[in-house]
């Protein structure tokens, strides 16, 4: 009983660790936001997909962001009243325009399917970039809000004989790991419930660097 009582104890203070370091991120967002707890995870292969447990009633809306702690991880795709589906940025689907927080340098950053692996296509092999830069949320569209971690470059190969480099990143955000997200609603957008409905969202941010 008592080592029972003990393993309780050690993860209420891991989520109480868990809600703390959320609410710092959420200081550095600076908007308005809202914590949702993960429901169900989607393993189709390349689809990278969660529910969480708010919808329309608390106010959440197609498209809008989901982050947490360490970084930016995707965006509501599906609503319902109690509930909503959120594609995350490792989707095969999804895109995220993002800067190289060192230099500025614009790109996107593409879902691959695979869970710990981003794509930065399109960036000529001159491209200042290089391993371990820190790519953030640019902030184009309005749909993420702007400086935020996306993820950390881990790959770039520049071939003399193709013009574009090939990039790979890892999202900074724990998306494999994570039961608590936030929900964020960016300056000048009021929280607003309603009934809710199914309607997808476009499954692009497709704001091109």
């Amino acid at each position: 009983l008592f080592k029972a009582h003990l393993l309780k104890l050690n993860a209420i203070k891991a989520e109480n660790l868990r809600l703390r370091e959320l609410l710092q991120s959420s200081k550095k967002v600076g908007e308005q936001v809202l914590i949702g707890e993960l429901l169900a995870v989607d393993l189709e292969p390349f689809t990278r997909q969660i529910v969480i447990n708010k919808g329309s009633r608390d106010g959440v809306y197609l498209g809008q962001p989901l982050i947490e702690a360490d970084g930016v991880m995707g965006q509501i795709v599906h609503l319902g009243p109690l509930s909503a589906t959120a594609m995350l940025i490792t989707d095969a689907n999804h895109a995220t325009p993002v800067q190289v927080n060192r230099n500025g340098l614009r790109a996107i950053a593409v879902g691959t399917g695979a869970p710990d692996r981003l794509s930065i296509p399109y960036l000529p092999i001159s491209a200042d970039i290089v391993e371990g830069d820190l790519l953030v949320s640019s902030g184009l569209g309005g749909r993420f809000p702007p400086d935020y971690p996306v993820a950390v470059v881990s790959k770039v190969e520049k071939d003399p004989t193709q013009p574009y480099a090939v990039i790979h990143a890892v999202p900074t955000a724990k998306l494999e790991r994570s039961r608590e997200v936030l929900l964020v609603w960016p300056t000048g957008r009021q929280r607003q419930s309603d009934a809710g409905d199914e309607t997808p969202a476009p499954t692009q941010d497709a704001t091109a660097p």
